[in-house]
């Protein structure tokens, strides 16, 4: 499979895949559900307990180590059940002489983005785990599935519907399980606005309002739409737009969007700075979602007929707090949202299962992007088809 990029970007990139320019922003999120029927499958987290130890625990590669490896998934693997790190892929030499001596990870399973492909000699390595800018998302999955490996891609799934509809053909081709980094179907909170919304705590829904931004540092990948497809809808919109579908229980049947004023042309000269849009839902349910670069906010509220019940902040790794209009405020353990996603998709390698957040689900949020997209520019509405 091509990648999008030109020649010369591309080898620019790859060039300095390892350094700060690939670091992620410190706020990242992401959601998703087990089916395309049903946009969120409630009831508690697959965790590591579900599954008998191994008689080996899965060997995971880690193919990018930029912020979200180092600071969230190198850690989150000690803490695995089922699977743990066994390889790295860089362009970083100093790189891989850190992380292996930090992670005890042998010469054989270290790999550069030129010999990636040796990695179907390698039997210690089960499951890729792709943490690469957006825009090689594709590319690196298709390998990973023609190198026999099964594979996690970060999200979002790619930055073209018909590259993710590329990556589920190349995994069910290698017979090879696909699944997309949706931690939050792991976290307790946001599982909590699940159990509100399908036992009706407080009536029927109404209103969901969806809100994610940061302030992000200029000159950082995340602003150029080659590698990242777009700006904040790409990388926090998802979260919102995860976080309508799973509140509601259903499916979008139309979106309108706007895209904000760029105070900032010169940081925003390739990508949107900010941009809102409005869900329209099965019996008059309407979500009102926005997304930033340049604002702070972390929220998914639910008003109902009886009330309302709201995450403030909904997505980050942990911190998250939740509370209802009857003055409930939600307390669960915290847990390693990163830890519990490897070890399901480990469990669904072991027993067979699809998982729970399957390439599918990674394809049809693709569908809702590009839509919110199309309808901010050309400033109509755009029905949804073929959803799920």
């Amino acid at each position: 499979m091509h990648n999008n990029l030109d020649p010369l970007n591309r080898r620019k990139f790859m060039q300095r895949l390892g350094f700060a320019a690939l670091t992620l922003p410190t706020v990242s999120h992401s959601f998703a559900t087990r089916s395309m029927d049903k946009p969120f499958q409630t009831g508690a987290a697959n965790t590591p307990d579900d599954t008998a130890q191994p008689a080996r625990k899965l060997g995971v590669a880690l193919v990018g180590l930029g912020g979200y490896s180092t600071d969230q998934l190198g850690p989150a693997l000690k803490e695995t059940k089922l699977c743990e790190l066994k390889g790295i892929v860089t362009g970083s030499p100093d790189k891989a002489q850190k992380w292996k001596k930090k992670y005890a990870i042998d010469d054989k399973n270290i790999y550069d983005y030129k010999n990636f492909d040796t990695i179907i000699n390698n039997p210690n390595i089960d499951i890729v785990y792709v943490v690469l800018p957006n825009a090689l998302h594709a590319e690196y999955t298709v390998r990973a599935a023609g190198a026999g490996k099964h594979v996690i891609c970060e999200k979002p799934m790619a930055v073209k519907v018909s590259e993710a509809e590329q990556m589920i053909e190349a995994c069910k081709k290698a017979d090879r399980l696909l699944s997309i980094g949706y931690r939050l179907h792991f976290d307790p909170y946001n599982l909590q606005m699940i159990r509100y919304r399908e036992k009706e705590t407080f009536g029927n829904l109404r209103k969901v309002y969806a809100k994610d931004g940061f302030k992000i540092e200029p000159h950082v990948w995340r602003l150029d739409k080659q590698l990242a497809g777009g700006g904040p809808l790409m990388d926090l919109g998802i979260y919102c737009v995860q976080g309508a579908l799973y509140t509601t229980g259903t499916l979008p049947v139309a979106v309108t969007a706007q895209e904000g004023e760029k105070t900032d042309p010169e940081k925003f000269s390739e990508v949107e700075q900010s941009i809102s849009w409005k869900l329209e839902f099965p019996h008059g349910v309407i979500a009102e979602c926005d997304c930033s670069y340049s604002e702070e906010m972390n929220l998914l509220r639910a008003e109902a007929e009886k009330g309302w019940f709201a995450l403030e902040p909904a997505y980050e790794y942990k911190g998250l707090s939740g509370k209802t209009s009857t003055g409930e405020n939600m307390k669960f353990p915290q847990v390693n949202q990163q830890a519990l996603q490897m070890d399901d998709f480990a469990r669904c390698v072991l027993t067979k299962s699809k998982s729970k957040v399957p390439g599918e689900m990674g394809l049809r949020d693709m569908k809702i992007l590009m839509a919110i997209y199309e309808s901010a520019r050309t400033g109509k509405r755009v029905s949804f088809e073929h959803l799920g």
